[in-house]
């Protein structure tokens, strides 16, 4: 077990109390928007200023919402900041929605908790303006193997207040979160080969939780918290496995001679979606957790498919698969099987607890960037990191 020095735990101890920070909604007058409507929400913002007026603005237009002035807005949003931010919402026949004033807090959270309440009150879902999205960062050096070293990071959704978790100076990878925790699985390779570590946030503890000889590798935690899935080369070839969070208990799934990746549950913890390779190429399959046969997910005839992530409503399937250029496509498929819908360009897919905002990498030349994509209107916004390429993300549920 890894233990940092007192003031790093503290740090760490500080920064998990702001990553799970909860705050009540207001469930009068929601207004349920329909997910499946492309359309953006028109809003009119007016009296903030600085970061708090810029911070709100990225909110909602992450939100599904767009920037209007107020004769065209079908909701208009007034408010201060200054001590405290403060806002009220209201609908076009000037009804209050929403007055509410949130001292406490930097400028930020503040913006953040009154963007979460607006969307809130007018779709009658929370918001995913406080969540957290961990990711792996190249830091453009390279270890004595001369391979480029990446590190776990985490930041907030938008980018901002991005901490290095890992300093492991070697690859680190794959990032998962465990549901509902101040925990954090990825993949390092630490030990000299790719060893799968849980890392908590509270303490600043980690241990392994699987180092076969081989590949330990995409680590996906059950929604329930309890049970992760795997890609373990043990018994041969790439495969999933299925054990308890702590590493015991594990269970083969599939016994292919292909390679297995990229694991993913359902919402209700029983079937696992992965991308399996086949003559060359991949293609989605799926598989229940008690075993059996594993069998393939519609998509349409697409060929290729890799990288799929399952909503947490379990209504859709989210994947990639190569372009016609150099670029990965992203895709999303109704979790049942069908023709699936290009939704734009990108890799690595996460869904956000709304199920609705995927956090994807884009490339911008020869950099990845995080970026963040809502799947029914199509726009992406690319978020504030660090310098450098990024990769993997992973969306704290």
């Amino acid at each position: 077990m890894i233990r940092f020095s007192n003031r790093r735990r503290g740090f760490m101890a500080a920064l998990a109390a702001v990553l799970f920070t909860c705050h009540g909604w207001a469930q009068e007058a929601a207004i349920v928007i329909d997910d499946k409507v492309a359309g953006l929400i028109p809003i009119s913002i007016s009296g903030y200023t600085g970061e708090v007026d810029q911070t709100l603005k990225f909110d909602l237009e992450v939100a599904g919402f767009s920037l209007v002035s107020e004769d065209k807005a079908r909701f208009i949003l007034t408010g201060k900041n200054g001590t405290q931010v403060e806002g009220t919402l209201q609908d076009t026949s000037k009804r209050s929605i929403l007055a509410r004033a949130y001292p406490g807090g930097t400028p930020r959270l503040q913006a953040h908790t009154l963007a979460d309440d607006v969307v809130q009150a007018v779709t009658g879902r929370p918001g995913i303006a406080r969540s957290k999205i961990a990711f792996k960062h190249e830091t453009g050096q390279r270890n004595g193997n001369n391979e480029m070293v990446s590190e776990i990071f985490v930041a907030d959704y938008d980018g901002a207040n991005a901490f290095q978790l890992t300093q492991d100076g070697t690859i680190a990878r794959s990032p998962a979160w465990q549901p509902g925790h101040r925990t954090l699985f990825y993949t390092s390779f630490r030990p000299g080969r790719p060893c799968i570590y849980s890392h908590d946030l509270a303490s600043g503890a980690r241990s392994p939780i699987s180092n076969f000889n081989g590949m330990n590798d995409g680590a996906a935690v059950s929604p329930d918290g309890t049970k992760m899935a795997m890609v373990l080369s043990k018994g041969g070839s790439p495969d999933i496995w299925v054990g308890n969070v702590d590493g015991s208990g594990l269970r083969q799934l599939t016994s292919t001679r292909e390679a297995e990746s990229s694991p993913c549950w359902s919402p209700d913890g029983r079937t696992l979606c992965f991308s399996s390779s086949e003559g060359g190429g991949t293609r989605l399959q799926l598989v229940d957790l008690n075993g059996g046969r594993m069998r393939p997910l519609s998509i349409g005839g697409l060929r290729g498919a890799t990288e799929p992530d399952w909503s947490p409503d379990g209504k859709w399937i989210a994947f990639t698969r190569m372009g016609g250029g150099k670029n990965f496509e992203l895709y999303r498929v109704a979790a049942a099987g069908g023709v699936a819908e290009r939704i734009g360009e990108g890799e690595d897919p996460s869904w956000a607890p709304n199920s609705r905002t995927l956090a994807v990498i884009r490339r911008q030349g020869n950099v990845r960037k995080l970026s963040l994509l809502d799947a029914f209107t199509r726009q992406a916004k690319d978020v504030r990191t660090i310098s450098g390429s990024c990769g993997q993300p992973s969306w704290a549920k």
